[in-house]
C-alpha cells in the first residue's frame, strides 16, 4: 500500500512540474459579465524572466518594478488580437502579479459583440524552446473553447464561430499537444500495472465497514 501511495504521489509531483515548465504558458481572453474583455497571460517566473533577459540586455532591471514594467512592454509588443475585417483589438493597461506562476492581466478594448472571426497571435515565449501556450476564450453565453498556440502554427490561430462555440478554420492545425497525451496514458498504465500487481498479491486492503 506504501508503494501505491508513492507511485501517486511521483506522478503528482511530475503533474505539477510540468505545470510550472518555462515552456508551457496560459493565455486566457475574458468577456466579463458588463461586456468588457480582458486579456490573462501566465506562466512560470522563470520564463518572463528568461525573455526579459533576452529582450532588454542593455538596460537590466533593478528593481521588481522596472522588471515589471518589462514584462508588460515585451507582452504588448508580441501580442495582437483582431477580428472581423481585421479591426484591431487594443490592449490597454496591464498589471504584473509576481510569483512562482506570474499572472499578467490586461485592459482589452474594441472587441465587438457581432464578432465573428478572431484572430490571436502570442510569440511572447518564443524565444524559450518547444514553448507552447494553452489559449482559452471565454465569452458570455459561448462554450468554454480551449486551443494550442505552438510552434507548429506559429504561436498564431484562426478562429470563427460557430453558433455559441469558436472553431478553428484550419482544421489541420488544431489538435492537443501529443506529449499530454502520451504522459497521462503512460500515468494511467503505470497506476493500472500497479493496482494488479497488488491484487494479485493480495496486499490491497480495504477496510470493512461495522
Amino acid at each position: 500500500m506504501k508503494t501505491y501511495l508513492l507511485i501517486l504521489a511521483n506522478l503528482l509531483f511530475i503533474i505539477i512540474g510540468h505545470a510550472h515548465s518555462p515552456n508551457a504558458s496560459t493565455t486566457m481572453l475574458v468577456e466579463k459579465s458588463n461586456g468588457s474583455w480582458i486579456l490573462q497571460i501566465s506562466s512560470s517566473l522563470t520564463a518572463f524572466q528568461q525573455e526579459v533577459r533576452t529582450h532588454f540586455t542593455e538596460t537590466p532591471y533593478k528593481s521588481p518594478e522596472e522588471f515589471q514594467h518589462m514584462v508588460l512592454e515585451h507582452l504588448k509588443n508580441n501580442i495582437d488580437i483582431d477580428y472581423n475585417n481585421g479591426s484591431s483589438v487594443k490592449i490597454g493597461n496591464g498589471s504584473v502579479k509576481l510569483g512562482h506562476e506570474t499572472k499578467v492581466i490586461f485592459e482589452v478594448f474594441g472587441i465587438d459583440e457581432n464578432m465573428k472571426i478572431l484572430n490571436m497571435r502570442n510569440t511572447a515565449f518564443n524565444d524559450i524552446m518547444q514553448s507552447q501556450s494553452a489559449l482559452f476564450i471565454f465569452k458570455n453565453g459561448f462554450k468554454k473553447d480551449q486551443f494550442i498556440l505552438n510552434n507548429e502554427n506559429e504561436h498564431s490561430i484562426a478562429l470563427k464561430v460557430d453558433d455559441n462555440k469558436f472553431v478553428e478554420i484550419d482544421k489541420q492545425k488544431a489538435g492537443i499537444d501529443p506529449w499530454i497525451v502520451i504522459f497521462l496514458l503512460t500515468g494511467l498504465l503505470l497506476i493500472g500495472l500497479l493496482t494488479k500487481r497488488l491484487i494479485e498479491t493480495n496486499t490491497l486492503y480495504l477496510p470493512r465497514k461495522y
